[in-house]
């Protein structure tokens, strides 16, 4: 049972009215359209209901997420394979539903689904791929060893780790929040 109802659009106020706009005329919102970002009524699903709780922070998460999103050097693969692994993670079913299937729109496979739903690695054709995977798996597990850093983090590159940090940053802040208001 969720903790937090879903604020309708008849019921916010103006800066929630204007971050509602933001974030359903957005980057999220334009080009394809792999889940949705609100229910029939309009309110706001997953973690950007919450959003609107404090517009201020709730707008800030919002541009952050649009910006690890839209404007990271990362692959599409490479960017949907790394929050599946926060998802599965974090056992966050929202996270999981919607980048399931843009991961399934960037060619993650049922293969690479089934590994990281069972919080492994994947076996990636990829060798950028397989080290962000990798990073990622470290990330999650709380820190980089010295030898897992000159392993996977030396050959991305200083940015990309940078890039993959605020990624997993950023999701398991949401899955979080999920799982605090009780997000299903």
């Amino acid at each position: 049972m969720t903790r937090l109802e879903p604020i309708r659009p008849e019921e916010q106020d103006a800066q929630q009215r204007d971050l509602h706009a933001s974030i359903t005329g957005g980057p999220r919102a334009n080009g394809p359209q792999h889940f949705a970002l609100t229910t029939p009524d309009g309110a706001l699903r997953g973690p950007f209901n919450a959003f609107l709780l404090s517009p201020g922070l709730g707008g800030a998460l919002e541009r952050l997420g649009s910006a690890v999103r839209y404007t990271t050097s990362l692959s599409d693969r490479t960017r949907e394979l790394a929050i599946l692994a926060v998802a599965a993670h974090w056992s966050s079913a929202f996270e999981w539903e919607a980048h399931e299937a843009v991961g399934r729109a960037a060619g993650v496979t049922d293969a690479e689904l089934d590994a990281l739903r069972g919080g492994e690695v994947p076996t990636l054709g990829d060798q950028e791929e397989q080290a962000a995977a990798e990073l990622v798996r470290c990330l999650l597990d709380g820190d980089v060893s010295d030898e897992e850093w000159g392993r996977w983090a030396e050959p991305l590159g200083d940015a990309v780790v940078f890039e993959l940090c605020t990624l997993v940053g950023y999701y398991s802040t949401l899955a979080l929040q999920m799982r605090v208001f009780r997000v299903g």
